[in-house]
């Protein structure tokens, strides 16, 4: 009597096509972990089993471990096979309050099924100290700080950005991550600056914050 040989086709565990698929998905998110080390939390979720998903963690930011279950976006994913394969630069933050700017990428077998997903979350707190640093290099001085001294006309979508980049980072955030009256704050900041006065700088300003056109109108009043 003879037995199969472990390259025999019919030996297959079912489920071995999605096992290798995660062993890769495992190598590059331990590549990517290590390439931004005390930066770039970098998760690989197995969503075959959402009571211990996590099977990798590299550059660990979060204190979670391996064999956690699954986030919220995992079970998503779990439920609903056409939930969007990426989900990116969201504003996330870890246990301890430090703010995060976080990408999902969920990863589907040759059947249409989600069997991962590799989540990279970036500490964007490291990062704020270096754009405050940048903020406080190019400010003005603080005598006719609010006053609307002049309107400098024709103000860049890039000047625009910054600006609302350097307000977010003075409070450890991301523009997303900012509170109601932050934004508010901000918006009020930059109309008094000028930059409304450049047509598309309203919608510009709506997608930086996550927000609606007509929110961020109703932020100037």
């Amino acid at each position: 009597m003879t037995h199969p040989s472990q390259d025999d086709p019919t030996d297959e565990h079912p489920d071995q096509e999605d096992e290798h698929l995660i062993r890769e998905a495992e190598r590059i998110a331990v590549a990517v972990g290590r390439m931004f080390p005390g930066l770039c939390e970098v998760v690989l979720h197995d969503l075959r089993r959402p009571d211990s998903a996590i099977r990798a963690i590299e550059n660990n930011l979060s204190g979670r471990q391996v064999g956690d279950s699954a986030t919220e976006l995992g079970l998503r994913r779990i439920e609903d096979p056409d939930y969007p394969s990426v989900i990116q630069n969201y504003s996330n933050r870890f246990p301890d309050g430090r703010p995060a700017k976080s990408t999902s990428i969920g990863i589907k077998n040759a059947d249409g099924r989600y069997v991962a997903a590799l989540c990279l979350n970036l500490d964007v707190s490291t990062l704020s100290p270096l754009a405050l640093t940048l903020a406080n290099l190019v400010a003005t001085g603080v005598e006719h700080r609010g006053e609307g001294l002049e309107t400098l006309r024709d103000r860049t979508g890039r000047e625009l950005r910054s600006a609302i980049d350097s307000f977010a980072a003075e409070r450890s955030s991301t523009p997303r991550g900012l509170n109601r009256d932050q934004k508010r704050e901000l918006v009020r900041q930059l109309h008094r600056e000028g930059f409304f006065e450049t047509r598309s700088s309203a919608q510009l300003i709506a997608d930086r914050l996550g927000v609606s056109r007509a929110t961020v109108y109703n932020y100037t009043k």
